[in-house]
C-alpha cells in the first residue's frame, strides 16, 4: 500500500463538489484551469491548514508532487514585486537571488499587497495566484529544480486545499492564459 492509500487525506481529480460555497479566490482558480481544460486533483485539509513546510509533509505526501515554497517578495522601496517559487527543503537566501535578477535588498511584501496582487492570504500564496494579477505588477521567479518535477503542487489561493498540477500546464498553457513570463533562477539552497 503506499503512503497515499494510508493518509486521511484523499486525492480527488477536479473541483470540489461544493466550490460554489467556498471562498470567491478558490472557487474562481477552479473555474479558471477548468476553462482552460488544465487537468488538476485536489485534496482538501482544513483541519490542517498548510501554514508551514512542516504542516506540509502528510500533504505532500498525497500529492506526489513538487511542492514549493511560494515566497512574496519585494524591493526596499515597494515599487518591484516577485513571486519566487524554490523546492520546500531548499533554504532562502536574499543574497542568492538579488544578485541574479538585480535587486538588492529583497524582503517580504505585505499581506495587503498579496492580496491587492494575488489576492492570498500569507501561507497560501502560490502561481495560481498570477491569474489575479491582471497589471502584471508580480515577476514570476522560479529555482531551475522545480522546473524538473512531472507534477507541482499548489494551494488555489487558500491553505486548507492543495492541487496537484502538470508542470508543463503550469508554465505553458496557464501563464500564456495569464499573460506571465517566468524568469529560471538558480538557487543553491545550502544551510
Amino acid at each position: 500500500m503506499d503512503r497515499a492509500q494510508t493518509s486521511k487525506y484523499i486525492l480527488e481529480e477536479g473541483r470540489p463538489a461544493d466550490a460554489d460555497k467556498r471562498i470567491p479566490a478558490e472557487a474562481a482558480v477552479y473555474d479558471f484551469l477548468d476553462s482552460l481544460g488544465i487537468r488538476y486533483w485536489r485534496t482538501d485539509h482544513p483541519d490542517a491548514a498548510a501554514y508551514t513546510m512542516e504542516a506540509c509533509r502528510e500533504i505532500d505526501a498525497v500529492l506526489e508532487a513538487t511542492v514549493c515554497k511560494n515566497l512574496f517578495l519585494t524591493n526596499r522601496q515597494h515599487t518591484q514585486y516577485y513571486l519566487l517559487l524554490m523546492p520546500g527543503d531548499k533554504v532562502f537566501k536574499t543574497k542568492e537571488l538579488s544578485s541574479q535578477i538585480g535587486s538588492a535588498r529583497l524582503s517580504f511584501g505585505t499581506p495587503e499587497e498579496m492580496e491587492r496582487y494575488l489576492h492570498c492570504s500569507p501561507g497560501s500564496s502560490s502561481v495560481l495566484g498570477l491569474m489575479n494579477d491582471t497589471e502584471n505588477a508580480v515577476r514570476l521567479l522560479v529555482d531551475e529544480d522545480v522546473l524538473k518535477g512531472e507534477f507541482l503542487g499548489a494551494h488555489p489561493c487558500i491553505n486548507t486545499s492543495s492541487l496537484k498540477l502538470f508542470t508543463a500546464d503550469v508554465f505553458g498553457p496557464f501563464l500564456e492564459a495569464v499573460h506571465h513570463d517566468m524568469t529560471s533562477v538558480v538557487l543553491k539552497g545550502d544551510v
